[in-house]
């Protein structure tokens, strides 16, 4: 296991799994250009390097996964600069071919529910809050939260939280379709991690194609086009070692040894 702890955010990688803490618990984990610089970094050394096959990101504490935007900050007079990742290097990077979960352990208001919407999966605490209350304070979701929950969750249902800026609980996340399971918080981190156990146990070119192809057949205007793209990641998958790895240990009856090349 190899832990770094960086200015506004822990690492720590254990085998395959990364896993980031926003470590800014003072102002429940909000976010401002130097952390969201930091973190672009962090994130871009996870989607090179091949050791690497899962992210879990979660917040210092057991109040907030994230606040979003730091507002005091942008107060005091500090520069409102966006990375071209967006949100924790997250929400404006749209070739992470990787999983990533969210292990959303309290408040995640605003660019926080961004980056959680931005994740694959999102794991919650049974303390949990959503929300993008932007409208509340004058400014607009445009990190992403208006254009993902809609998808995620259907119009009708998104326009509900985003024109009032309401709070919405864990369990009804869970209702409304964007959180994959709700948790107490003392097992959160747990509950990820077996998350990210049972995609380690796929090969992951497989879970990179799969998440490729679905996250590109979005984009598609039919069915018919989506399923004739030709992607980069199906091709690295079909010419991998682990292409041939999977039947074979499908016949000798045994786990397969996944080498993710």
């Amino acid at each position: 296991m190899h832990s770094k702890q960086l200015e506004y955010c822990t690492t720590e990688l254990d085998g395959r799994i990364l896993t980031v803490t926003l470590d800014r618990p003072d102002v429940m984990n909000a976010l401002h250009a130097p952390a969201n610089r930091e973190l672009e970094q962090v994130f871009n050394e996870f989607a090179e390097d091949p050791e690497q096959w899962i992210a879990i990101i979660t917040g210092a504490g057991d109040r907030a996964f994230s606040a979003g935007n730091d507002l005091k900050y942008q107060a005091s007079g500090g520069k409102l600069e966006m990375t071209e990742t967006g949100f924790a290097g997250l929400t404006s990077r749209f070739g992470m071919n990787k999983p990533v979960i969210a292990a959303v352990n309290g408040i995640a208001m605003g660019g926080g529910f961004e980056i959680a919407l931005a994740c694959d999966l999102i794991i919650a605490s049974d303390n949990a809050v959503f929300a993008l209350p932007e409208p509340r304070v004058g400014l607009a979701a445009l990190a992403g939260g208006l254009h993902r929950l809609p998808r995620q969750i259907g119009l009708k249902q998104a326009m509900g939280m985003i024109l009032t800026g309401r709070r919405v609980t864990a369990s009804e996340g869970f209702e409304l379709g964007f959180v994959n399971e709700v948790v107490p918080q003392s097992e959160l981190m747990a509950a990820a991690r077996r998350w990210a156990e049972q995609i380690l146990e796929c090969s992951p070119l497989s879970i990179r194609a799969s998440k490729a192809a679905v996250m590109t057949g979005l984009d598609q205007s039919s069915l018919e086009a989506a399923m004739a793209l030709k992607l980069d990641a199906v091709r690295a998958l079909f010419n991998s070692e682990d292409f041939i790895e999977g039947p074979k240990a499908f016949a000798e009856k045994r786990p397969p040894n996944w080498k993710g090349r």
